[in-house]
């Protein structure tokens, strides 16, 4: 019956799981395996608790609890029945109570020489530190938890579950290097059980994202949508899954694609910020932008969820041109870095401050953040954020009248935008060169240049929409910019400004 309920849990079928070891719960207390029963209900327990169906989990909890007191006696049941403690610390943001009690259940495990049981206490001890910002420490602690999983020392169910925590404390952390290492482990152990499906999916999202730090967008998406497929996938992972899609769509200045992504995973659970926000801005809705990304910090209180915003914040904030908020947004994103000492989150406050000190009016400041938040971008093979960063490179060199080092960099940026895909990049970059050679382009992006033509033909915003296959708010977008850039404040005037300039033909 145990044997059951794990070959259920590990290819999905909750109901059988459930029922198998309820079964198995039974028989065990039948025939006097006392021990054997506590522990069965507590990983019903852990299960339940993991669903979210706290009531029926604490009753497993308690059942568990009488049935060793009656036993008595030290074991490592009594260890097991310590982690939903530290679970429930964990969540209530305990921290040192849920590092105390993991210790104990260590000690537990050792001295009964339960390896399941040990690997779990000592990577929720790691977790623990984690949250109390003792990094180095808490990673060490995870490490030494994952080569009890790599060297195949543990039961199915609990090697999955310590990958998927694991991978999860060190994104939580931005310790990316190990979570991507880690992630390639947990691909192999899951493609070497096809039938599995309990972690499959978890892993395709963690996968998915680290496609998409690489650079490699169109099998990110692959990845991401593999997991609606998946049966048995709960509603966290499908919402985790269709975020990285809407990231994907975005990059890759599919907006209409992106919002509907960002929307079903919201309807699932899934905080559909900053991305959100970043698509408002993408659409030129400055105000939504501001308000999605704003709410999303108030709701924050833990440093490392604020530090995952602030980027954004800072360049939302930027584009609307309140500097001062967006420098606040800086500083509070380089004192988070600076806590929890991490190479990824120095390299965010660089860019952070390199924009900020651009933005003031001060390139000389920014260039020794933004090359070092480029270098840093390019060790940890991140393509679009490395072009992202030599892109404002770029613009602190064309401030300070470097225009070599300023095409060297600019070019460069571009060069990488158009292998990945990144439309939306290049747009800006094209309206830096309108900027630079106005008498050539008017200021104009090429696809400005596309809907100015349409608009001289007389069609409306849905009708240069559909012809051009983007969303009205975009085309209304490119409209204000027109007029903006032009000086017009009517569709007329830009008509009549397109035939006197020979703006009627779109770009080649």
């Amino acid at each position: 019956l145990r044997l059951l309920a794990l070959s259920g849990y590990l290819i999905g079928r909750e109901q059988v799981f459930r029922e198998a070891l309820e079964r198995a719960h039974g028989r065990l207390r039948e025939v006097g395996d006392d021990r054997g029963a506590a522990r069965s209900a507590i990983w019903l327990g852990l299960h339940l608790a993991e669903r979210g169906e706290m009531a029926r989990a604490t009753g497993w909890f308690g059942r568990a609890g009488r049935i060793l007191d009656e036993v008595g006696g030290d074991c490592a049941e009594q260890g097991w029945l310590l982690l939903p403690t530290g679970l429930r610390h964990l969540a209530a943001g305990e921290n040192e109570a849920a590092a105390a009690v993991a210790r104990e259940a260590v000690r537990c495990a050792s001295e009964h020489g339960d390896r399941d049981l040990l690997a779990l206490a000592v990577h929720m001890q790691g977790r623990a530190l984690l949250r109390q910002g003792k990094v180095a420490e808490g990673l060490a602690l995870l490490d030494e938890a994952m080569v009890a999983v790599a060297t195949d020392e543990l039961s199915p169910q609990v090697t999955g579950l310590i990958y998927c925590s694991v991978i999860s404390a060190c994104r939580r952390v931005w310790a990316l290097d190990r979570a991507r290492e880690w992630t390639d482990a947990l691909t192999t152990w899951c493609e070497a059980q096809p039938d599995m499906v309990a972690f499959r999916g978890q892993c395709r999202v963690f996968r998915s994202e680290v496609l998409r730090l690489q650079g490699a967008w169109r099998e990110a998406l692959d990845e991401a949508r593999r997991v609606g497929g998946e049966e048995g996938e709960d509603d966290p992972v499908t919402g985790a899954a269709l975020y990285e899609e809407g990231e994907v769509h975005r990059l890759r200045g599919e907006l209409a694609a992106a919002e509907e992504a960002y929307r079903e995973a919201s309807r699932a659970g899934r905080e559909s910020q900053p991305g959100l926000a970043l698509l408002r801005l993408a659409q030129g809705d400055l105000e939504a932008a501001g308000a999605g990304i704003r709410r999303a910090l108030e709701e924050k209180d833990d440093p490392l969820a604020r530090a995952r915003l602030l980027p954004a914040h800072v360049e939302i904030m930027l584009e609307a041109g309140d500097v001062d908020a967006a420098e606040a947004a800086s500083r509070e994103l380089e004192g988070i870095a600076a806590s929890y000492r991490n190479g990824v989150l120095d390299t965010l406050a660089a860019q952070a401050r390199g924009a900020v000190a651009l933005a003031r009016g001060e390139p000389a400041a920014a260039l020794r953040p933004l090359r070092e938040a480029w270098k840093a971008w390019q060790a940890l093979d991140a393509p679009h954020e490395a072009a992202r960063a030599r892109a404002l490179l770029g613009r602190a060199c064309l401030a300070l009248g470097d225009e070599d080092a300023a095409a060297n960099e600019l070019g460069a940026a571009r060069a990488a935008f158009q292998r990945l895909g990144a439309t939306p990049e290049l747009d800006r970059l094209d309206a830096l060169d309108g900027a630079r050679r106005p008498g050539e382009t008017h200021g104009l992006t090429p696809r400005e240049r596309e809907v100015l033509a349409l608009v001289a033909t007389g069609k409306t915003n849905r009708a240069i929409a559909e012809a051009l296959f983007i969303s009205e708010k975009t085309v209304a977008r490119h409209v204000s910019n027109i007029f903006g850039k032009l000086g017009l404040s009517s569709r007329s005037a830009a008509t009549a400004y397109a035939y006197e300039h020979e703006l009627t033909d779109p770009p080649a």
